[in-house]
């Protein structure tokens, strides 16, 4: 457990950073982002696998589609899923819409976790039930605040979970599964870099793309590691419930571009920071138990 408690901390650490980064990107539209984000984090992805020696994991893949062709359809189900995701984290900040966004990424743990006891039977802690209900708790008052829930906040809630509902069912919920995601969105990214408005004045005007938009595509793809190796190590509920390290960090990045926490957010994020902390603690107890056994054992 404490491997994926520590794999989802550094994914959200990642994704909070990758959220700062585009801010440096700001020549460039939202979709071209996307674009980019896809088109450079899908070989990034295939040289990891073939240094890490998991390129088995893709013969895997295509053996499972030529036993059964009609797997491409789920898979292109997944693959639509998480790339709607990936595509509205760049493109709500900048359409108005990173509010609504912001509170699907508070409602999706908590999706999760009900999810994650109704099907899998997951059983909380009680420092994981503590955590739970300060978590709801600051969900509650997003909830008080906006008065209707969006469909960019309900695509986030619930089409997180359906996504890794749908991987953990195909049996692709490891790195193989996220390549096939990368291929299968290929064609869409490089659509959206074709019909985009940028040329190549824009590249010439700001040398400084020709770095920064590598970066992104290295970013992206160890954040997006470390995401898919999370979920393989945690249970279900508890996965969704380390979630709430990304908006929290999502926020710390919102301020150092300049923005400020209203005050009537202060709850929803007291309550939130509290769950984290509880979630810190279990870890750490975690960890604490696993030593005095080994030390008994030994």
């Amino acid at each position: 457990m404490a491997r994926g408690l520590g794999l989802s901390a550094l994914a959200s650490v990642m994704f909070g950073f990758l959220y700062y980064y585009s801010s440096w990107l700001v020549p460039l539209s939202g979709n071209e982002i996307f674009g980019w984000r896809i088109l450079l984090t899908w070989p990034c992805l295939t040289l990891f696998l073939l240094y890490n020696g998991d390129h088995s994991l893709i013969a895997q893949g295509f053996q499972m589609i030529r036993k059964n062709v009609w797997l491409l359809a789920p898979l292109a189900a997944s693959s639509f899923l998480i790339g709607i995701q990936l595509w509205l984290f760049l493109w709500a900040p900048v359409n108005g819409k990173a509010l609504e966004v912001s509170l699907g990424y508070f409602l999706m743990p908590l999706m999760m976790v009900l999810l994650g006891g109704a099907l899998y039977h997951d059983r909380l802690s009680l420092l994981q039930k503590i955590a739970t209900g300060l978590a709801a708790l600051g969900v509650g008052n997003e909830i008080f605040r906006f008065g209707h829930l969006s469909w960019a906040t309900l695509l986030v809630a619930l089409g997180f979970p359906i996504y890794f509902l749908l991987r953990r069912k195909l049996k692709t919920n490891h790195l193989g599964g996220l390549w096939f995601d990368m291929l299968l969105m290929s064609p869409a990214a490089l659509w959206f870099l074709i019909s985009g408005p940028s040329d190549g004045a824009i590249w010439r005007d700001h040398l400084s793309l020709f770095a920064l938009v590598p970066g992104l595509g290295m970013i992206s793809t160890l954040a997006l590691v470390c995401y898919v190796q999370a979920s393989r190590y945690l249970s279900f509920s508890l996965f969704g419930l380390m979630g709430y390290l990304e908006p929290v960090l999502l926020v710390i990045a919102a301020l150092l571009i300049g923005e400020t926490i209203p005050s009537d957010k202060l709850l929803t994020y007291g309550a939130i920071w509290l769950a984290l902390l509880m979630l810190v603690l279990e870890g750490g107890l975690y960890r604490a138990r696993r030593k005095q056994r080994a030390a008994q054992v030994a």
